[in-house]
């Protein structure tokens, strides 16, 4: 949905998206590290089935898509049939089970700091498999966050965090983080080779196709599977509503704030969606520092400078080539 007119609306509709983005992910983020590491009802049970938030995310944002193309949508025929997004559906549903199941591991901050790092496994890749060299200043950029991200990693975690967590495994959460972002760098990829095939495809179309087929196998995954673990989520949410009410909450936030990114994209573009994305998940950082009992250490709160700091290049990088794609445009 773009909004066109003056300059005062642009920038009410940006404060709009902004506070959108920032609100939603953060208090999807505070349900997410609750649903963690909580302990619900009189006998202090876990929630020990993250990967069931994946299903549940997926319903909600394939009925929120839904509802999104019916009132919104302009597109007619012409975009990407469902079909399409099978295979980014399967790694879009592997990815980010492996996220939320790394939670399990490692801490909140933790998770989002070594999720913030997609840049080095795009660059790997980039240099190794694709002979792309990249600039000084680009290389600069990984090495704060491979730096930031690793010094984190290494230095010790208060016990009270420790305390926390269901299964602490460093090494396995950290894995499990990579995992998630070779996973996220597939299905970015055929996301965009699916856009160019079929140019009509709004993000609504993208978003429904996704949601489809991550129901598809979250479903057969939960509970087709001999070990699945559906119905002890379902009976688990059952014995303690409050989970099942934090639940809904966090899959609403995620549908709200999909929302706002693609307002957010098709207004001002993916440059301004990244900038608000990235503070956002340095604020979250802070949040849960504060409002959660994930205390940070000095010297950790240089290493998530160093990640951020890192990023903030990057995205200034990204502006003064936008800059000069402009001026060639203008020129020519």
């Amino acid at each position: 949905m773009e909004v066109h007119g003056s300059g005062f609306r642009r920038i009410l509709l940006l404060a709009l998206c902004i506070s959108g983005i920032w609100s939603a992910y953060i208090y999807q983020g505070v349900l997410q590290e609750t649903l963690s590491t909580k302990r619900f009802g009189p006998d202090e049970k876990r929630f020990e089935h993250l990967a069931f938030l994946n299903l549940a995310q997926s319903v909600v944002c394939l009925i929120w898509s839904y509802i999104m193309i019916k009132l919104w949508s302009n597109a007619g025929n012409g975009g990407a049939p469902w079909w399409t997004y099978w295979s980014a559906g399967i790694t879009n549903t592997i990815g980010p089970a492996m996220g939320i199941e790394a939670l399990k591991y490692i801490s909140y901050p933790a998770q989002v700091l070594a999720k913030s790092s997609k840049m080095i496994p795009v660059m790997l890749m980039g240099t190794l498999v694709y002979g792309i060299r990249y600039t000084f200043p680009e290389y600069m950029c990984t090495f704060l966050v491979a730096g930031g991200v690793s010094i984190f990693a290494l230095l010790k975690t208060s016990s009270k965090t420790i305390s926390k967590l269901a299964h602490p495994n460093a090494p396995l959460g950290y894995a499990l983080c990579s995992l998630n972002l070779a996973f996220d760098g597939f299905t970015n990829a055929t996301q965009d080779s699916i856009a160019s095939r079929y140019p009509k495809t709004e993000a609504w179309d993208i978003m429904l196709g996704m949601n489809l087929w991550g129901t598809i196998y979250n479903i057969i995954y939960m509970f087709g599977l001999p070990q699945g673990i559906g119905f002890e989520a379902i009976q688990f949410c059952k014995l303690h509503p409050e989970a099942a009410w934090d639940i809904l909450k966090y899959c609403i936030c995620g549908a709200v704030g999909q929302n706002f990114i693609f307002m957010t994209i098709s207004n001002f573009g993916s440059l301004a969606n990244t900038t608000i994305t990235t503070t956002r998940k340095f604020v979250s950082i802070v949040v849960s520092s504060v409002m959660s009992g994930n205390p940070l250490s000095l010297k950790q709160w240089g290493c998530v400078s160093m990640v951020f700091g890192g990023l903030a290049y990057q995205i200034y990088l990204k502006w003064k080539k936008l800059q000069r794609v402009e001026k060639k445009k203008q020129k020519s």
